[in-house]
């Protein structure tokens, strides 16, 4: 029998069965857990340091990340590529009209009818679809039809309820948040990149998804037509614009993070041959997850970040989002617990198998550790034994919060680097202005303390004047923003402004 690390292995019965074992053995047995001492050692192990942002590395991060945005519109096939996204100018906020749109996000498919009343004002319904495992791994071509069925069973349901109705031979507008890389020479048009937040789909990357889609419509006989293919950060923007004109960048941090904002054409000299008049306003989905890709030269990153990296289906790729992401923080989280089970600090005399597998500890744990507000730390002995058959010490999940508030702040930390990097490209804080940005995700709405901590690193980036950046809570981009989005497009080719993109 080979024992692992960990006190775990396995043998084969004669029977054919094998068996698997956990054990946990340390020089003092009638220890159950580990000390104040042993914890003592883990966080000097595990050094406050290690994730640590100073506002110096912060502002060398902020100017990389700059250069980094202003080649990706230059040149094509960057790394961050700063996709032109086709969306001219902001909304008018007298869009009126219904509209459809479908959301193809990392768990769930959403089709939704929005009403837009104008003077920034809105109806939804809606309906979510759960998506399988299975669905994100399998050929592009069925997942593009689960789409386009979700969306047939939605508009059958709102007809059938006179929520919608359609005049014979009529179709409506669709907005499709696809929110994915893709390479866009049009706005109904897009290639697919790469596939992010798990996704795998095959005969998928490098097709163009709005084409793949539209086959899955005629499939359905849908009477819809496919307007606008957008990001759900561009939703996101042009969606907090037509709420509050202020709003001048949008950002994500959820299972992804992203953001977009409005550029002058003239800026973007990598479609200098599309023929758009220089002055025009095209808003651009950065796709800043991939900043500090292949390279690592930028970004802070330590041994447990390159575990992640490296065991990830994406090894190499999206270096920003393995940082500040959900999908990630409770993995690194789960990595540091491990290797300090492996030295013999935690859990002493325990079987800790459950910790074992990837990603099990998930990021919402975090968020509970750190607004647990018990002394004893009750939510925190309720996550390791219900979900782990541990058994905590009070200096243990003393530790686990402190951990938690350091990966959660780095990852804060790192989110206000790119912020400030957009707005100091842009000058929002030129001649004494502010800027006001939209925000949303399961980070920036659920985990505690996460916008104050992107307040506190903006501060230090920037100074007092960092002050002037303000984020809130942004509209709801994937739906009323890929909506507006598809009444934009509908009365700029009614007009023949820039038609042929």
């Amino acid at each position: 029998m080979v024992l692992s690390r960990r006190g775990s292995g396995s043998f084969t019965l004669p029977t054919g069965q094998t068996l698997a074992i956990h054990t946990r053995t340390h020089d003092e047995e009638d220890l159950p857990h580990a000390t104040k001492k042993c914890v003592f050692v883990a966080t000097r192990h595990c050094k406050p340091q290690t994730f640590t942002l100073t506002p110096q590395r912060m502002r060398i991060i902020v100017e990389s990340f700059k250069e980094t945005l202003e080649l990706g519109l230059q040149k094509p096939e960057q790394i961050v590529p700063m996709i032109p996204t086709f969306v001219f100018g902001w909304p008018t906020g007298q869009e009126k009209g219904d509209y459809l749109a479908v959301d193809l996000g990392g768990t769930n498919l959403r089709v939704c009818l929005v009403t837009l009343q104008g003077e920034g004002k809105f109806e939804i319904s809606q309906s979510k679809y759960r998506l399988t495992e299975e669905q994100k791994q399998e050929d592009g071509q069925k997942l593009f039809d689960f789409c386009a069925q979700c969306l047939k069973t939605f508009v059958d349901t709102s007809l059938a309820d006179g929520s919608l109705t359609l005049k014979p031979g009529e179709t409506l507008p669709l907005g499709f948040t696809f929110s994915y890389p893709c390479h866009q020479l049009k706005i109904d048009h897009g290639i697919l990149i790469r596939w992010t937040k798990g996704f795998a789909a095959l005969n998928t990357e490098g097709h163009d998804v709005a084409e793949m889609f539209r086959k899955s419509l005629v499939t359905y006989q849908l009477p819809v037509t496919l307007t606008a293919l957008i990001n759900d950060t561009t939703g996101t923007l042009i969606a907090s614009h037509y709420v509050n004109p202020n709003a001048k960048i949008a950002v994500i941090f959820g299972t992804g993070c992203n953001a977009a904002y409005m550029e002058k054409v003239s800026e973007i000299t990598k479609i200098n041959d599309v023929g758009i008049p220089g002055d025009a306003s095209m808003c651009i989905n950065c796709e800043w997850g991939a900043f500090d890709s292949f390279e690592h030269e930028h970004l802070p990153r330590t041994k447990y970040d390159i575990i992640v990296d490296e065991s990830s289906n994406k090894p190499g790729e999206q270096a920003f989002e393995k940082l500040i992401s959900g999908r990630y923080l409770g993995e690194i989280l789960r990595l540091v617990i491990c290797e300090l089970v492996d030295e013999g600090v935690l859990f002493l005399g325990q079987n800790t198998y459950k910790l074992e597998n990837p990603y099990v500890f998930d990021t919402a744990f975090l968020s509970l550790m750190e607004s647990d507000p018990t002394d004893e730390l009750l939510m925190i002995i309720g996550i390791f034994s219900h979900f782990f058959a541990v058994e905590t010490t009070l200096a243990e999940r003393q530790f686990f919060r402190a951990l938690a508030k350091l990966i959660g702040r780095r990852a804060a930390r790192l989110s206000a680097c790119g912020i400030a990097a957009i707005v100091g490209r842009m000058g929002y804080l030129d001649n004494g202005e502010g800027c006001e940005v939209g925000a949303d995700g399961s980070l920036y709405n659920k985990y505690p303390g996460f916008a104050d901590r992107v307040h506190e690193g903006l501060v230090d980036i920037f100074g007092e004047k960092g002050r002037k950046i303000v984020t809130h809570h942004a509209e709801d981009g994937s739906g009323v923003g890929s909506a507006i989005i598809a009444a934009m497009t509908k009365t700029r080719k009614e007009q023949r402004l820039y038609d042929h993109v």
